[in-house]
């Protein structure tokens, strides 16, 4: 079965079977709180003629498997196989009809169309409003244009190693696929940072678009265990991970594998992570918005 089949099921019934419901029904779309975050006024929708979703808290949003890959903290293939399973009816979960599972196909659910420099207004305002320097952006991300669901869309990008993008604008957050990003060079002492944003955030903060020292960004912390070997192998490692229980989580783990490992997270306490700190730094006026599709 492939992304766009699964990406059929009802987002609701996902939600239902995990046992989160709408705070506010309204027929076609139903609002809830997000179960992605501390969300005390309901602020993530769920259009159910579209089935897509999207947390206006967070600024993001997307298909079924792009929940699944939040919710369940997984990259896109594992997220399609675990659907699957709940699909055909194992693990005790089943979506209504009869649908006979077939071998999965790891596709992404994003078709790339065109890769070109950052130079639409509308995510060099978003990039602003992040607190982003746009000059250390352009050296480091593209302007992608992709298709999902049959829409053009276009966000900023970030090349991990795999060759895949992670995907950004003020609407949505997902990838074409899950790996790590590394810089490598001839430097004893590595940077890890959680995402992209983060790392854009400390090139801002340090007025150094290509800081001499080796850099992974490993663009989720399920991509952990891929990036450990190349961390582990620096005489010295900081860190620059979230604030929360992922986060410290993350660091635990390459404090047993590395030998001089320097958690900087202290430093940007009590936000979330580093870009939450730079923007709180450095307020920008709301710039008129756009929703990251072509028209």
């Amino acid at each position: 079965m492939d992304a766009k089949a699964i990406n059929t099921f009802p987002i609701r019934e996902y939600l239902a079977a995990r046992g989160i419901r709408p705070a506010k029904d309204k027929g076609y779309y139903g609002l809830y709180h997000s179960p992605l975050r501390e969300d005390r006024t309901p602020s993530m929708k769920v259009d159910y003629d579209k089935n897509l979703w999207i947390d206006y808290g967070a600024g993001e949003g997307g298909t079924l498997i792009d929940l699944v890959m939040r919710m369940e903290r997984c990259d896109a293939g594992e997220a399609m196989r675990r659907l699957e399973q709940r699909i055909s009816g194992t693990p005790a979960f089943s979506f209504h009809g009869n649908h006979n599972p077939v071998p999965p196909h790891r596709e992404s659910a994003i078709t790339i169309e065109k890769v070109h420099p950052l130079e639409n207004p509308a995510l060099l305002a978003y990039l602003t409003e992040r607190g982003i320097d746009l000059d250390t952006a352009r050296v480091h991300c593209s302007e992608v244009h992709y298709r999902a669901a049959n829409k053009s869309y276009f966000a900023v990008g970030f090349r991990n190693d795999d060759g895949g993008w992670e995907l950004r604008n003020r609407y949505f957050k997902g990838c074409t696929s899950k790996a790590p990003t590394t810089r490598r060079g001839d430097y004893p002492m590595c940077l890890v940072f959680e995402g992209f944003m983060d790392y854009l955030s400390f090139q801002t903060l340090k007025r150094n678009p290509t800081p001499p020292h080796n850099i992974v960004v490993l663009n989720s912390v399920t991509n952990l265990a891929k990036a450990v070997p190349f961390i582990a192998s620096h005489e010295r490692v900081y860190t620059y991970l979230d604030n929360d229980e992922a986060g410290r989580k993350a660091t635990a783990e390459l404090k047993e594998a590395c030998r001089n490992l320097s958690d900087q997270s202290v430093h940007y306490r009590p936000h979330n992570d580093l870009n939450d700190y730079l923007r709180n730094l450095r307020p920008v006026k709301e710039h008129r918005r756009s929703s990251g599709r072509k028209l």
